[in-house]
């Protein structure tokens, strides 16, 4: 297929007609005009679109390229680039190799061939990710990378917009310039994902409610998702009814076309800062990849008509008719483009690649925020009234940090952790959100790269599993595939763990943490009492303000309101907000006994320090060591106290697979710990409605039975 688009595109010019020459004004749509001139600009970024896809493809047959999905049918979207400002945050769909010349046209001093094809070739110095994958990403060109784009963008893109117009409206300082507009691009197919449904419906949500968005989406329509067709005309007649987003649409492989409507929709998201669609009609030439055999589920017929559509040639084709070239100079044009990247791709083969794990991992390296500590408080006071302490002061400290999340606002959240904010710092800075947990965090993604420190609250632990990609896709991945220039700073407090009397079941009382511990990069804070949050929550806010360092902070709901720990009465689980620092990664310790460490986190804290009283009047002494944080693992501290006592007993309120334990036996048997190693596990099952859930979360009993196991 290769040879046949480089083929026909020849053979094609060269049997026009060559005209009078002309530098004429094209007449376009709604009565513009478009000049000879501007149209060889568009064609050149065309060009090098093409020829970028045809040496992706040379160099992956030499086994020097690694990535060959190309933008080829795609070179029309040269016109949306061309309708927008080189400073407006654009989040791009892989097929963008015209948007991305275009865009890098209008900022001197860039080299996008060069940029390509060193992503390409996994270069170590491509200018975005540095070798670790092939993205459409540039700073200097406002283009902000992203990976997979199969909608998971989208609702980024919506937050990115929000911030926009909200950094303008507190103050903040914000690295778009006044008046930007977010464009976002993507493919007929993801329309169809719940995340792109999402996106759009949290949209017009904003623009019912009057709340500025400028945001535009952009649907590149090919007719295809890899091998599945796009039913004709499916997505004109779900979104040119629509009002909200205002709809636009074009055949994106006509400039004539494709240029005035682009502008068109820009200008009316740009003086209206509410959200559009713009709908692309296109074509996709050369399959969907390198390793892609079209001929296996399309017809020769259908690919033939696909190649009549080709934008390039079309284009060529309108110069020609035009007098602005001749036919020879069209294909000189060409085939200069083709000695351009031909050498640009030879240097690119040549670049050095990433030399070891070290420099692969750099991006994700984590660095201690320096300590941050606070005036010392008196009142004594429960883990909810230490979080909402912890967030009164950050919100009065810092002007950039919003909270949000469903009934975080006028109710003061579920479990009143929120209560005040919102009449203390009114509803810019702490608002409600739509029930919609991938636009929560799609929210704090994109205010994230708006100057802002978002504080967003996903209600219970297992609310988040529908969502969890904008975590360990989007927030985790922006550090390592753009070497940390840029980064989306925030912290998701997240309700969860078991033990919650009155109000039971699965969905709020979720233990399973697996599918945050193995994400890389990630900081996963597990607080037990209002001391340690309150600490903690500044730690994880100073790592965010430092790197952009991404947080999860998870609230054990059973402990939220808790007072005492041994006795009816004695207040002993109250603590002050506190002054002391806690450092990412550290433990705490209770106890100094000698004869057993309780390795615990979470609501195991509490359970552990009264089964430790019981062991005492056994004989037997423990030490108890609250984790805090799950991620990063607080090692050093396990092995010291468990080597103090040659005998540890996890205490785990998580799974017995994939749980935490299995993370601390992992780290003793790593560093050949010689004493003895047991756990104590909540079960492989989801949590039962009532008093059944005592049947399989873990109990101050069994702690109590393995404690006095072990140390026989």
């Amino acid at each position: 297929m290769t040879d046949r688009i480089d083929e026909q595109f020849s053979v094609a010019v060269a049997a026009l007609a060559e005209r009078p020459r002309r530098d004429p004004a094209l007449p376009v749509r709604d009565g513009a005009t478009l000049t000879g001139a501007r149209c060889l600009e568009l064609f050149d970024a065309q060009l090098g679109s093409r020829h970028l896809d045809l040496a992706a493809r040379e160099l992956g047959a030499r086994g020097a390229g690694y990535y060959t999905i190309g933008s080829s049918g795609h070179e029309g979207n040269v016109a949306v680039a061309a309708a927008l400002r080189p400073t407006d945050p654009a989040l791009l769909h892989y097929r963008s190799g015209g948007f991305y010349l275009e865009r890098a046209r209008q900022v001197p001093g860039s080299t996008p061939l060069s940029d390509v094809l060193l992503g390409v070739a996994a270069a170590a110095t491509e200018p975005i990710a540095g070798g670790r994958h092939k993205v459409f990403g540039n700073k200097a060109l406002a283009i902000i990378p992203q990976t997979s784009t199969i909608a998971s963008h989208l609702p980024r893109a919506v937050g990115v917009a929000f911030g926009i117009e909200r950094a303008a409206r507190l103050g903040v300082a914000n690295p778009w310039p006044a008046g930007s507009i977010v464009v976002c691009s993507f493919g007929d197919a993801s329309v169809n994902h719940s995340t792109a449904l999402g996106a759009f419906n949290a949209a017009r949500h904003c623009a019912y409610q009057n709340l500025p968005l400028p945001v535009l989406f952009v649907c590149e329509d090919n007719g295809i998702g890899i091998s599945v067709r796009t039913p004709p005309g499916w997505v004109h007649s779900v979104y040119s009814g629509q009002s909200n987003p205002r709809y636009f649409t074009a055949d994106g492989s006509d400039l004539l076309d494709a240029v005035p409507v682009a502008a068109k929709a820009a200008a009316w998201v740009r003086d209206n800062r509410m959200p559009a669609f713009l709908h692309l009609r296109m074509v996709r030439l050369m399959g969907h990849a390198g390793s892609d055999v079209e001929s296996a589920y399309r017809e020769p017929a259908e690919i033939e008509a696909e190649l009549a559509r080709d934008p390039v040639l079309r284009t060529a084709t309108m110069l020609v008719e035009h007098g602005i070239l001749t036919p020879a100079e069209v294909l000189a044009r060409y085939e200069e483009k083709r000695a351009e990247v031909g050498e640009t791709a030879r240097r690119a083969e040549t670049a050095p690649r990433l030399g070891g794990a070290a420099e692969v991992m750099a991006p994700l390296r984590l660095r201690q925020p320096a300590p941050v500590t606070v005036p010392a408080t008196t009142d004594r006071l429960t883990l909810a009234q230490g979080i909402n302490q912890a967030l009164s002061d950050l919100l009065a400290e810092h002007r950039e940090v919003l909270v949000f999340g469903e009934d975080v606002a006028r109710k003061g959240g579920v479990y009143g952790v929120t209560r005040g904010l919102l009449k203390k710092f009114g509803p810019a800075r702490v608002f409600d959100t739509l029930l919609d947990e991938q636009s929560i965090l799609g929210l704090a993604l994109g205010t994230g790269l708006c100057g802002f420190l978002p504080v967003a609250e996903i209600q219970y632990l297992a609310y988040l599993h529908n969502a969890a990609d904008q975590l360990r896709g989007e927030a985790a991945t922006l550090r390592f595939f753009s070497t940390g220039q840029y980064h989306n700073p925030m912290i998701v407090r997240i309700a969860g763990y078991g033990y919650q009397k009155g109000f039971g079941g699965h969905f709020h009382n979720d233990n399973a943490v697996a599918a945050l511990r193995d994400i890389p990069g990630l900081v996963i804070a597990s607080p037990a009492r209002a001391d340690d949050a309150a600490a903690m929550l500044r730690t994880c806010a100073a790592a965010s303000a430092m790197d952009g360092r991404v947080s999860v902070f998870l609230e054990p709901i059973a402990l939220y309101h808790t007072r005492d720990l041994f006795i009816e009465g004695d207040g002993a689980w109250l603590a002050p907000a506190g002054s002391g620092h806690v450092p990412l990664g550290s433990a705490r310790v209770y106890g100094d006994g000698n004869d057993l460490t309780l390795v615990t986190f979470g609501n195991g804290v509490r359970m552990s320090l009264r089964v430790a009283r019981q062991l005492a009047g056994r004989g037997i002494h423990a030490r108890v060591v609250d984790l805090r944080w799950l991620a990063p693992l607080p090692v050093a501290d396990i092995l010291r106290h468990a080597n103090a006592t040659g005998r540890v007993l996890i205490v785990d309120e998580t799974r017995r697979t994939g749980g935490v334990s299995e993370s601390v036996i992992t780290a003793l048997v790593d560093a050949a710990f010689p004493g003895r190693i047991g756990r104590v596990t909540s079960e492989d099952t989801f949590v039962p409605l009532g008093p059944a859930a005592h049947h399989v979360l873990v109990s101050e009993p069994a702690i109590l039975t393995a404690a006095t196991t072990l140390c026989r």
